[in-house]
């Protein structure tokens, strides 16, 4: 074959189309020089993405891939292109802080050559670097983003970057603790009593539903149809009928509804927690007047000489209001409101009570 005299940088009968556009950019692609049945010349498209001609190359050539387009750094590169925007906006941003900390030690390593003990290490050595927490273990993180390591080579495997086994398949996780944290009726009514009427209605709608903060912000009076709140869940995308009305008896969630309903707005809004301007709450202004009311429980409480009351108010988080519900109620209705399709996910996460029994006697 005639040496290449251009292009030398590319495997042999693979080529580069550029071309520079309007805007003054220069789009770039690649080729494979090729025959069709006939024997006629022919260029096959190999994309745009050098690393991912080449594999198609190899393909076409019926030779091994070279040997750096199976770097983790493609593959990363790859799956935060294709699969991370597939995710909710916050499972991305959380994948994309993964993958940067994941990037800085398995960047430039081969596919190939991680094995379950490089995964083990990493675990074991992944410290923390929020501020004031320097140096020590983040075992919580350090699940996370060995969780998506693991998808990222099941990804690899599929796109046939290799055949291997997962190398994190067996590899233990790091324990963690969850949140057990029960809002206590005296908390509830102390930082309820505090909030605005905006803030009142999301912690009413969330303890009556049981849903994500999220997908409360999200409500809209529309989503009342038929005496019913219809609610599709951010994260699973599981939907729910919750009842306005119950054996023709109004709900407390009805009851709440037609509140909201029946209050008045300077500007008409769909959202179904919203100010009295009828600007709709979003998580930050929902935080800053929850924050707030807290804040202002706390201080009365300290004020009464009740030290006990305060600091159980201060470790009150609005995302504990969703757990509250699914400890009010019994096992099976808890894990239906809160979307789960397995009672154990309710029973083991969000149950933060034990139990209630009788006495043998």
């Amino acid at each position: 074959m005639r040496p290449k005299s251009t292009a030398r940088d590319l495997p042999p009968r693979m080529l580069r189309r550029a071309r520079k556009l309007k805007s003054g950019k220069v789009w770039e692609a690649f080729y494979y020089n090729g025959r069709d049945a006939e024997g006629r010349r022919v260029e096959i498209p190999l994309g745009n993405d050098l690393n991912e001609a080449k594999r198609r190359w190899a393909e076409l050539e019926c030779t091994p891939a070279p040997t750096e387009t199976g770097l983790m750094r493609f593959i990363f590169d790859r799956y935060e292109r294709e699969v991370i925007p597939t995710k909710a906006p916050n499972t991305q941003r959380d994948n994309r802080g993964c993958l940067a900390m994941l990037r800085k030690v398995f960047d430039l390593v081969h596919i190939d050559a991680i094995t379950p003990q490089h995964i083990a290490k990493y675990r074991d050595g992944r410290k923390s670097r929020v501020k004031g927490e320097e140096g020590k273990p983040a075992t919580v993180r350090a699940n996370r983003e060995i969780s998506l390591l693991s998808h990222v080579f099941n990804m690899a495997r599929e796109w046939g970057y290799t055949a291997k086994e997962n190398p994190v398949r067996g590899v233990r996780k790091n324990k963690e603790t969850p949140r057990d944290y029960y809002a206590e009726n005296d908390v509830w009514a102390a930082v309820y009593a505090e909030g605005c009427d905006e803030l009142q209605d999301a912690m009413d709608v969330d303890y009556l539903t049981g849903q994500r903060p999220g997908d409360v912000l999200k409500m809209k009076l529309t989503d009342v149809r038929d005496d019913a709140l219809e609610i599709k869940q951010n994260k699973t995308k599981k939907k729910l009928r919750v009842l306005l009305t119950d054996g023709g008896v109004r709900t407390e969630l009805g009851r709440v509804i037609d509140r909201i309903k029946g209050r008045p707005r300077k500007v008409a809004s769909l959202s179904l927690v919203a100010t009295p301007a009828g600007v709709p709450l979003n998580k930050w202004t929902l935080r800053s007047r929850y924050d707030a009311a807290r804040a202002a429980a706390a201080k009365k409480a300290d004020e009464a000489g009740n030290a006990d009351l305060a600091a159980r108010i201060r470790a009150f988080q609005f995302r504990d209001i969703r757990p509250k519900a699914a400890s009010e109620t019994d096992l099976a209705h808890a894990s239906k409101l809160l979307g789960h399709t397995d009672k154990q996910i309710t029973e083991t996460v969000y149950r933060r009570i034990g139990e209630t029994v009788k006495p043998t006697k």
